[in-house]
């Protein structure tokens, strides 16, 4: 399932509003055929392992990270039936799909069928790479990574607004990669006037991946720029599964009092600022007590000589 989960995070950032799913097909310990969610969400990544599987698939083993669809569409039939079709033995499935269309639909169909069906397996892993497709269908909103680069005591740039480069290429480099994850990507009308960023995919082979920009502001929007007036209308953006807020502060404080944030990823460079603009200002909170058992480590690792720490939100 691990691989599963692999080979579906290459569709991330091209599928919403469909989720970019995985799917191995195993017959006697050996691949023959493997498929993820293609640009625009179609073919899905089952129907993709099915064609290069071909007549293999027969009393195979199939992994997906997401059940299988229930229902049918013009773009083509539900991947519960063409597995069926195809003679595949045993299915294991990750995660459970919560639109309402198939919700446990799609596993019905596959039991009917005689398939063996196993469910869970890897669920934690399938969960994080779908996680903006379920939370878009959970909470009727896109899963929402906020990024923040800062010096050791938290600032993200001089007095004088100097930011470039907090960090190092290799920090620069991570977030173009978690850029072309993203649907969309979001900064504050400060930091657009500030920095006029392009906000755009900066890695070889990677710059077709680049997200559609969105400027957060109650004032007038921007040329080819998507326009938010606040972090509520993120329930809005019905075809965008993963959001990526970039910057700036004022930005990160309004995601962050309105409790849209998901996941964070900090970036912390080795150096000290002093006086200087910090990282993030008010977020609502009124005591120190309700600021704990927030966010739960996720991952810490160096990145070159600065520092990266993943945080999601707790919110059991």
């Amino acid at each position: 399932m691990a691989a599963a989960v692999a080979i579906g995070e290459r569709g991330r950032g091209r599928t919403a509003p469909n989720p970019s799913v995985g799917c191995l097909i195993i017959k006697r310990g050996r691949i023959v055929g493997a498929g993820w969610t293609q640009p625009g969400g179609r073919p899905h990544a089952e129907a993709m392992a099915l064609a290069e599987a071909g007549t293999k698939a027969r009393g195979a083993t199939a992994y997906v990270t997401l059940e299988p669809c229930a229902h049918r569409s013009l773009r083509g039939p539900p991947c519960a039936e063409l597995l069926a079709e195809a003679g595949i033995a045993r299915i294991v499935v990750a995660v459970g799909d919560p639109d309402p269309r198939t919700d446990g639909r799609g596993l019905d169909r596959l039991r009917a069928a005689g398939i063996e069906v196993v469910v869970g397996a890897g669920a934690a892993e399938a969960e994080r790479s779908l996680a903006g497709f379920l939370s878009r269908v959970r909470l009727g909103r896109p899963f929402v990574t906020l990024k923040l680069a800062m010096s050791l005591d938290g600032k993200i740039a001089l007095p004088s607004g100097e930011s470039r480069w907090i960090t190092g290429e290799d920090s620069r480099a991570h977030v173009h990669g978690e850029r072309a994850r993203a649907d969309m990507i979001i900064v504050g009308r400060g930091t657009y006037e500030a920095d006029k960023p392009r906000l755009d995919v900066r890695l070889p082979g990677l710059e077709p991946w680049s997200p559609r920009r969105a400027l957060l502001t109650r004032g007038e929007g921007v040329a080819e720029w998507h326009r938010l007036g606040s972090p509520a209308a993120i329930f809005d953006l019905a075809d965008v599964n993963d959001l990526f807020v970039e910057g700036g502060s004022g930005a990160a404080s309004a995601f962050l009092q309105a409790d849209l944030v998901d996941r964070l990823l900090i970036y912390r460079a080795p150096i000290l600022i002093g006086d200087g603009k910090q990282s993030i200002g008010y977020i609502g909170l009124t005591s120190i007590a309700e600021a704990h058992r927030r966010w739960r480590l996720a991952d810490s690792r160096m990145l070159g000589i600065d520092r990266l720490e993943v945080y999601e939100r707790d919110r059991l």
